[in-house]
């Protein structure tokens, strides 16, 4: 499943997500007017981002989660925050300066065409960006609990979306596909301090997400066998946690 309730990203997600905006948003050479659109805004990490730098007036943003979409709007009452999928914005053609999409790309139904649509609604030289989690290459923030899945019950997650779109190379070509140029392309990391392993478990018990579908199908035993698994990978005292993204940033084209 994918996250529907905001709560539950921000206790799981969030604690990456939000250092990683303003990052993110430092790769981009933004425009000095204009529209600046936020793609799958989720509860509104990036467009928070967005709104600080810019003001409430130049930001839009979009989302099909309800939930999402709602606390994105309690969060920034000012900002054009809409209900709407990334494969059918609902913007006119080029009426956007810019338009950004973080870490939502392989949740896409149509990664191409998403990516397509926000080449779209960007004005012509206006820049399009994305990042995702590397957890092709093992270095997401999923990464250990899935390699301890595969080593206790291997074949799992035959076909997991979250490997999608997001190794090295994978979203320059998609850029490349949905028809942006002048594609630039690199990495990022966010580090993140644990407190505990216990603190870093603590959301892998939310029933969202993908991590969320697989322990919801295994017993308590089954469980308890891959926590105490992933207990022996992390250190007793506190720890940093380094995770990284892949990141492209190509330009849209007069069409």
């Amino acid at each position: 499943m994918a996250f529907g309730n905001a709560d539950s990203y921000a206790r799981f997600m969030g604690r990456f997500s939000e250092p990683l905006a303003p990052a993110f948003l430092d790769t981009v050479r933004t425009p000095a007017d204009g529209l600046l659109l936020d793609v799958g805004c989720g509860p509104g990490v990036l467009t928070d981002v967005l709104v600080q730098r810019y003001g409430a007036d130049r930001v839009a943003a979009v989302d099909p989660t309800p939930d999402f979409v709602a606390a994105a709007r309690r969060r920034l009452p000012e900002a054009d925050v809409r209900q709407g999928i990334a494969e059918e914005l609902p913007w006119e053609t080029d009426t956007v300066a810019a338009s950004y999409a973080q870490l939502v790309v392989h949740f896409m139904s149509d990664p191409r065409r998403g990516i397509a649509e926000m080449a779209r609604v960007t004005r012509p030289g206006g820049p399009v960006a994305a990042c995702v989690w590397d957890h092709g290459g093992g270095r997401g923030p999923l990464s250990a609990f899935w390699s301890a899945v595969d080593e206790l019950d291997l074949g799992a997650r035959d076909g997991d979306r979250l490997s999608m779109g997001s190794r090295e190379g994978d979203l320059p070509r998609l850029f490349g596909d949905a028809g942006l140029v002048d594609v630039e392309h690199g990495q990022l990391a966010v580090t993140v301090p644990m407190a505990s392993f216990d603190e870093w478990w603590a959301p892998f018990e939310e029933p969202a997400g993908s991590a969320g579908d697989y322990l919801a199908t295994r017993t308590p035993q089954q469980r308890a066998e891959l926590r105490d698994l992933l207990r022996t990978r992390f250190p007793d005292e506190p720890f940093d946690l380094t995770v990284w993204v892949w990141t492209a940033t190509g330009r849209s084209t007069s069409r």
